[in-house]
């Protein structure tokens, strides 16, 4: 059973449009882990860089963060934010101008290590216009850019990125901001999960209980890059730790939501579409499973709803695993049985096998998933 969920401050991201139905996302607290994601395009392109907010966010991203690093990017901000479906975060490093920038764009949250920005009226000129105007700041510390004397006294080590992160939360907490968020993100998934673990003891050790954004940085290409993430997400999740995760693959960032939402949807944190349950290869199967699946998972792009749908290639495992899905279709020679909860609907040709699964899925998300029936009529459109 997953542990208890650490408690952490709850903050509130919004974009500062004016708009009253501006898309608002709580981080922390009781609320839901948030899955996120970073765009690729050039902010300074703001029609690119939406294409891509847009596409994340029909995937299922909640919360987007652009790259802020010159003028030609802050001033594509603007137009970004207003016509966004979902809050922005502005990535800033070094550049206290373009934090400023970010916050007169109305972002939702700054993405940025005051310590970069070194010149200390610079930094309380940023903290405090972003404490005037509601925006909260993650402190985000990389393995790659600790500060020298702590890398020389600590070494790459948990302790050094724990340290780094406190010094700059204590920067914010000196001008009185502390709608904070924290990150610690190593491409090694031991020494990520050791940081986070020692960050939540020295938080509430201090009482102040802000919440975790989760991931494995430089995790990798498609394949291992998931695999890292997952175990590393994995682990801090299953302990009760983070408030809100993102999966940093080399890949297309499109690739990174349906990752996320499996890793929650696997541990029971969060419900978002299919969850497809496939059996593996073997000589019992009279289909072709990977086809099949396939074919399941091209279905499931149409719909929202946390349906439980197993794919078996045969009949042996097919009842029984059918009963712990809402439905199950097994493979035969040129035919297939359908299942329901746990029950056989009927025997089909292989050509009309597809379409009365979807029929028998319909049924479901009418029945036990009643807030999600207009996507019946929209899957058929």
């Amino acid at each position: 059973m997953i542990r208890l969920r650490r408690k952490s401050k709850a903050i509130f991201l919004q974009n500062k449009t004016g708009k009253p139905d501006a898309k608002s996302v709580w981080i922390g607290g009781d609320h839901p882990i948030v899955v996120q994601s970073m765009t690729t395009t050039d902010t300074a392109d703001a029609e690119k860089t939406l294409e891509q907010i847009y596409a994340l966010a029909m995937e299922g991203c909640e919360v987007v963060r652009v790259t802020v690093k010159d003028p030609p990017d802050a001033a594509g901000l603007p137009a970004i934010v207003h016509r966004s479906p979902v809050p922005i975060v502005a990535d800033i490093h070094f550049d206290h101008k373009m934090a400023l920038a970010a916050i007169e764009a109305g972002v939702a949250k700054l993405r940025l290590n005051p310590g970069n920005i070194r010149d200390p009226k610079k930094v309380a000129e940023v903290v405090l216009a972003a404490k005037e105007r509601g925006i909260p700041i993650r402190v985000g510390v990389n393995m790659g850019s600790l500060a020298p004397d702590l890398e020389k006294s600590l070494g790459l080590s948990p302790e050094a990125m724990v340290e780094s992160a406190l010094r700059h939360v204590a920067m914010l907490e000196e001008h009185g901001h502390t709608d904070i968020a924290i990150s610690l993100k190593a491409h090694d998934v031991l020494t990520t999960v050791a940081a986070y673990r020692l960050m939540d003891k020295r938080l509430r050790e201090r009482e102040t209980p802000y919440p975790l954004h989760l991931g494995i940085t430089e995790a990798g290409l498609l394949r291992d890059g998931t695999i890292k993430s997952s175990i590393g997400l994995g682990i801090l999740l299953f302990e009760g730790i983070g408030d809100t995760i993102r999966v940093s693959l080399a890949a297309d960032p499109i690739e990174e939501i349906p990752v996320c939402w499996s890793i929650l949807k696997s541990l029971g944190l969060r419900e978002k579409g299919f969850e497809i349950t496939a059996c593996p290869s073997c000589g019992r199967a009279e289909i072709s499973v990977l086809e099949l699946g396939r074919a399941v998972e091209a279905i499931a792009r149409e719909y929202t709803a946390p349906v439980k749908v197993a794919v078996m290639g045969c009949v042996v495992n097919g009842p029984g695993e059918s009963k712990m899905a809402d439905v199950g279709v097994a493979g035969g020679k040129g035919k297939g049985a359908i299942y329901r909860a746990g029950e056989l609907v009927g025997t089909y040709p292989e050509e009309q096998l597809l379409g009365m699964l979807r029929l028998e899925i319909e049924k479901v998300i009418a029945e036990k998933y009643p807030d999600y029936v207009h996507e019946i009529t929209s899957a058929a459109v």
